[in-house]
This record gives structure tokens, sequence and C-alpha cells, in this order.
């Protein structure tokens, strides 16, 4: 039997700007305090969404791309991938944000990627064509809302653990159906073979 695929809930926060990281912090790891506040602002506005925000995500934080890559390998290794990364996209003097989530799709393509940036106009025209048509790839304008952040990393979170679901049952679906296939051939053998006896027996 299978083992069941539990939803992963580890994020990855690439940024160089440790303020930042600490938004991000009190955003997906809120303290008793904060998880009150997001309760309160949820029952306010009537948002639904905002249900699971007492439980709070596992976080890591790296300030540059290439201190990322290790830690992707050695999440996938130890059977806990990251389901979500939110990439600043200027992180001098080393990779940018672009460089970051190539290389990060090289080593896990499944990864939903977050581009963190306050200069969105600049996108457009650095964008590789494979980056912009993929859907795995959102865009959060900075300065971001608290609100925002929290129900991206839910529904992506949400969303990596649908498709992960449907590729680990693929298999089971695939053999099931060739199952059936070689079924139905066999099948229709007999019933050749049972037509072309009745057609020799009538001679």
């Amino acid at each position: 039997m299978a083992t069941a695929l539990m939803p992963s809930r580890w994020l990855l926060v690439i940024d160089d700007n440790p303020a930042v990281c600490e938004d991000f912090r009190k955003i997906l790891q809120p303290n008793a305090r904060t998880s009150s506040l997001l309760a309160a602002r949820a029952a306010l506005f009537e948002d639904t969404s905002l249900d699971e925000a007492p439980e709070g995500f596992e976080v890591d934080y790296v300030d540059q791309g290439q201190k990322d890559l290790s830690m992707v390998q050695s999440a996938l290794q130890r059977g806990s991938p990251y389901a979500v990364a939110f990439v600043d996209m200027l992180m001098p003097p080393g990779w940018d944000g672009l460089e970051t989530i190539d290389q990060l799709w090289s080593v896990d393509p499944e990864f939903e990627i977050v581009i963190c940036t306050a200069f969105t106009d600049l996108l457009r025209d650095r964008f590789p064509q494979r980056l912009e048509h993929s859907d795995k790839l959102l865009i959060l304008r900075k300065p971001f809302d608290n609100i925002e952040v929290w129900q991206l990393a839910s529904v992506l979170t949400q969303k990596w653990y649908l498709a992960q679901q449907v590729k680990h049952q693929m298999p089971a679906l695939t053999a099931m159906v060739e199952q059936r296939t070689q079924e139905l051939q066999e099948v229709r053998e007999r019933l050749q073979a049972a037509m072309t006896q009745r057609q020799a027996d009538a001679k």
C-alpha cells in the first residue's frame, strides 16, 4: 500500500533584507498575539481562507540565491520538500530573482514560486519565455500586505499538495487502465474464438 502523502507547510524565503525576512516571519510563523489579530481580521471580513492562521508554516530563510540549493536538495532527500518559495527580485551581488528561480526549478521543478519586487514593470522585459508562461509563478508587489502573503502561502501549499497527489496516483491509474485494457482484449479474443467455432459447427 502506498504511503499517504502529507501536505507540506515548508516554505523558503530568499531575500537579502533582514527586515523583509522578519516581516515574513511575523506573517508566516505567527505568535499567539499575531494569530489572534489574524483571526480577528478574518472574522471581521468574513474571510474563511484564514481559518488555518494559528497553525503557521515552517519557514527557512536565506539571504542569497546561491545558498538555497543545498537546502532544497537536503529537503528533497529527507522526503520533506519545500512547497513554496518567496524570492526577492534584486539580491546583489549574487544571483537575481530570475536566476535563483531558474536554479530552484533545476533542482525541484515542483516548486511554487512567488517573486517579490517593488519594480514589477522591469520584469516584463527580463522574463525568460519559460518563466513568463509558467503556472507555478506569481508576482507579489512590495510593500506587500500581510493578509495577501498569508493567502498566497495557504493557497499555493494546497495547490502543491494537490499536484503531488495527482502525480503519486498516476502510476496506479495507469496500471488500472492497462489491466482493464488487457481484460477487454482477452474478452474480445474469447468472443472471436467462440464465433469462429460456431461458424465451423454450422457448416
